[in-house]
């Protein structure tokens, strides 16, 4: 079989990924290498996410620069976060699979909920994290972090924060478990939409390498990550609104429920259960539910 070349970004992280695709790839009887791309996100430095995205006008600041590598035939496969991934590809392209997911909650580092005192600094880069936890603990204050898992914790434990917030999955990933205070479930703090999950991309069309990454597909995974960001894109939202959204199936069956920010800044939140084959439709369903209740979103 002819070598199947993947593209990813950088990140110890992202590489991490990309290097467990590369060993299911091979496990399946493909020959694989992997390419590192810099992305825009990647040049960005300090420059906080959503604001960076409506200053250079472009969606996918994370994506967007592995999807012309991979239009260009420069790599075959591209491996992302799926919460990196615009909910509206390119018409070229495609999600050739959706692997089995990793644990899609959020952690807190370096205190629990319980330990945060008034006027706590709790550090989080993204606007979805920033609403939810000031919205459970108003007496915090949240305040802007970026830099990748690494430079996070090094942020943390240099005491520029009192607990800071990243995704379960990254640190799972880095095998950074142990420096969790405490995981936050849906109830108390809704994932990023397809946080977790990684989105394997290819080009639309390209049987070859459609079949050599079928094997990696999980129908579970799938299934949520469909609802969740189908109700993403009922909203109009990019991935950098305040919104959270989490699909849970349990054999043919699929709940999903989601939480937005709405006009004065309180949360709103809305759900739904739908068989897993109408994970779409059940998105926009919740995404109904959502408007009615007041969600904030062009």
């Amino acid at each position: 079989m002819r070598e199947v070349r993947i593209g990813t970004r950088g990140s110890r992280l992202a590489l991490r990924q990309a290097r467990w695709v590369a060993d299911q790839l091979r496990e399946s009887g493909s020959r694989t290498s992997i390419r590192i791309i810099r992305t825009t996100g990647d040049r960005a430095g300090s420059a906080p996410l959503a604001a960076l995205g409506q200053r250079k006008g472009i969606k996918g600041v994370f994506t967007k620069e592995i999807e012309v590598a991979l239009l260009a035939r420069e790599i075959d496969v591209a491996v992302h976060s799926l919460k990196d991934l615009p909910t509206e590809l390119d018409p070229r392209l495609e999600l050739g699979c959706v692997p089995r997911r990793a644990d899609p909650r959020d952690a807190l580092l370096g205190r629990t909920v319980a330990e945060l005192e008034a006027g706590g600094r709790v550090g989080t880069g993204s606007l979805r994290r920033a609403a939810q936890i000031g919205a459970l603990l108003p007496h915090i204050t949240v305040a802007q972090i970026r830099g990748n898992v690494d430079t996070r914790i090094r942020k943390l434990r240099a005491g520029e924060y009192d607990a800071i917030l990243l995704a379960a999955a990254g640190l799972e990933r880095l095998g950074l478990q142990a420096e969790v205070a405490e995981y936050l479930g849906a109830d108390r703090m809704v994932p990023a939409v397809g946080q977790g999950a990684l989105g394997i991309e290819i080009r639309a069309g390209d049987g070859r390498v459609l079949e050599a990454v079928a094997p990696l597909h999980d129908r579970a995974a799938a299934a949520e990550v469909t609802a969740e960001r189908s109700l993403l894109r009922a909203l109009g939202g990019g991935c950098d609104v305040p919104l959270g959204a989490h699909g849970s199936a349990a054999g043919d069956r699929l709940t999903l429920i989601a939480a937005a920010a709405a006009n004065g800044g309180q949360m709103v939140s809305a759900r739904g259960s739908a068989p897993a084959a109408e994970a779409a439709g059940l998105g926009t369903e919740v995404a109904l539910r959502l408007r009615r209740r007041g969600a904030a979103f062009a």
